[in-house]
């Protein structure tokens, strides 16, 4: 039997290749049932737990010879034990089709032991519908060894399915689309009428800025923010409204921050997001700063928002120990991106050569590692 599966064809952008360093495969034989050796210890344990009262006594034999570790799945989905139809032989046989290790299969049903609900169609189905986002085999098998939820979480295919087709329609390619499905796997999950909604929100936002280009918007946001569509209409329209309130910006302005770096922080709950500015504010001031002083940090660099209260503390007082001053980090805010130990590296390694920040600026604290030690050798040199 072949394992070659036949695309769906829809509309859709051509795709792009998502690359991370892909989970060895083995080569696709003839679909069969799998015969996996348990690992070192997994066997014992489950085997101590097939008297479990309620349990499917077969169904724990037969995860044990899988290699699956039943203490996991008790831990994470008991309820699975208790059914009378699953099928797991079935899951990791199609599993181990698609190119996925022995090992690779306990993992993804010692995780996400729902998985062994899934019928051979189901699996079938849903897996041409990730290859319309996907290249290849390996790349879906590559998730589901990293995060077997953002695949079977959803038992509804006929929802995935219209939901690609939507999102595909805004113009988001083909690499946006695997960000979305594996890093907020629930954007799909969600009914189409919630990610519509959230949609025409952003479009609505746009057009009373004076946009005119409400769809590049909507673009430009979910590309930024992939966390947008599992958020609430409400919490979005909250922070807008607080970044217009408390900025002060002009409209021109404020679209310009949306649809740009202040796109990431529109996902963050309400509370959060105004308990940072807070504390923006009040450390700002208390070193002398004024309120256009806070707008223009908050504006320059938005992820600022991110940074928890005491964190800013500590990487501000780090920065001025450092001999940096106030009116350098406001100019080059995403110094404050990096972590207190880089920077507390950083601000040696210079201290140690004589760097003066006053005098040549602070533009080499914010650099990649690779341009800080080209800078580096440059000036051991001079």
């Amino acid at each position: 039997m072949s394992c070659t599966i036949p695309l769906l064809h829809f509309a859709r952008r051509p795709a792009v290749l998502c690359r991370w360093p892909l989970v060895q495969l083995s080569s696709c034989q003839p679909c069969r049932p799998c015969t996996l050796s348990p690992k070192d210890g997994h066997q014992d344990s489950g085997r101590k737990e097939l008297g479990s009262e309620n349990q499917n006594r077969s169904l724990l034999e037969s995860l044990v010879m899988l290699g699956v570790d039943v203490k996991m799945v008790q831990r994470r989905q008991p309820g699975v034990l208790k059914r009378s139809f699953t099928n797991e032989q079935g899951l990791a046989s199609f599993l181990q089709c698609k190119g996925a290790s022995r090992e690779v299969v306990a993992s993804i049903i010692s995780r996400f032991p729902r998985a062994i609900s899934r019928s051979e169609e189901h699996l079938q189905e849903r897996w041409q519908l990730w290859r319309q986002i996907f290249l290849s085999d390996g790349e879906i098998v590559n998730i589901l060894a990293r995060s077997p939820e953002s695949f079977f979480r959803s038992s509804d295919n006929s929802n995935l399915e219209r939901n690609i087709i939507f999102l595909g329609s805004l113009g988001l390619s083909s690499k946006d689309l695997c960000r979305l499905l594996t890093t907020a796997p629930r954007t799909f999950s969600n009914s189409l009428e919630l990610n519509r909604q959230m949609v025409e929100l952003l479009k609505d936002v746009c057009l009373s800025l004076g946009g005119n280009d409400p769809e590049h918007f909507v673009k430009a946001v979910l590309s930024r923010n992939l966390y947008i569509l599992i958020r609430s209409t409400k919490r979005i329209k909250a922070n807008i409204e607080f970044l217009q309130n408390t900025l002060a910006l002009s409209n021109g302005k404020l679209l310009e921050l949306l649809q740009g770096q202040g796109a990431v922080i529109l996902s963050l709950s309400n509370g959060y997001l105004m308990k940072n500015f807070k504390g923006i504010q009040q450390k700002l001031l208390s070193h002398g700063c004024g309120k256009d002083d806070v707008k223009k940090l908050v504006t320059k660099y938005p992820p600022v928002l991110y940074i928890s209260q005491e964190n800013l503390k500590d990487k501000i007082n780090c920065l001025q120990k450092g001999g940096v001053s106030m009116t350098q980090i406001i100019k080059k805010p995403k110094v404050l991106e990096f972590s207190i130990k880089n920077l507390t590296k950083r601000l040696q390694i210079l201290k140690d050569i004589g760097y003066d920040f006053q005098k040549n600026g602070i533009g080499i604290l914010d650099s990649s590692q690779r341009r800080f030690d080209a800078k580096l050798q440059r000036l051991s040199v001079e």
